[in-house]
């Protein structure tokens, strides 16, 4: 991607982020980057466009991200056999790199913020909001704890209570740090949640932390 692209990328997502996807104009994006919109429509052909390239962009580093942390970067049912040796420290660890991504990473937080705000104004943002922030992790947390479950890691539960009782913390301090300085102690807090919760469903003679 070229460094004119990607700055009408990064300048939309900001702007989209702050005052919300509808209520920017491809003006008001040519106009923070001192272009004209002529110059801008030579990179993309609209507002959509561009929209199009941050979510495909989103998805892109979600599944690079979940390969390199050894994780399934698809859906179960689409690569079963990528969720059969997650382990315990696997999840563990790709959790707290989430909170670290979604709150560190400028694309990544601009991109959660965007959706936040739209969401309950634009169906399809509700529905992105939900694939990525909410139900989405869910169900993946569910299949794979279902596997492991299967395997005699984890105790018998119901797989996707489980997984809502795993991922609502992340999912309330990730939320709470937009609002707070106290980063470190959010992610130690997360850090002590994870560690507690897969001592006390991990199976005792299975794979714990391994």
């Amino acid at each position: 991607m070229s460094d004119t692209r990607e700055k009408i990328l990064m300048t939309a997502l900001r702007l989209f982020a702050r005052d919300g996807y509808e209520a920017v104009s491809v003006s008001t994006i040519a106009g923070e980057l001192g272009m004209t919109k002529g110059a801008l429509y030579r990179h993309y052909k609209n507002k959509r466009d561009i929209f199009d390239s941050i979510v495909d962009r989103m998805i892109q580093i979600d599944a690079r991200r979940a390969r390199e942390n050894d994780m399934p970067d698809e859906e179960y049912d689409a690569k079963p056999e990528s969720y059969e040796n997650t382990t315990l420290q696997s999840i563990q660890e790709y959790t707290l790199e989430q909170f670290r991504f979604w709150t560190e990473d400028e694309f990544a937080s601009c991109f959660r913020k965007m959706l936040t705000l739209e969401q309950y104004r634009n169906e399809e943002m509700a529905e992105l909001y939900s694939q990525c922030i909410v139900t989405g992790p869910v169900a993946y947390m569910e299949d794979l704890f279902r596997e492991l479950m299967q395997k005699g890691v984890l105790k018998e539960k119901n797989p996707k209570q489980l997984a809502v009782e795993y991922y609502a913390p992340l999912f309330l301090l990730i939320s709470m740090s937009d609002k707070t300085e106290e980063y470190d102690s959010y992610l130690a807090i997360l850090s002590n949640y994870t560690e507690h919760f897969m001592k006390r469903y991990g199976m005792d003679s299975g794979e714990e932390m391994r």
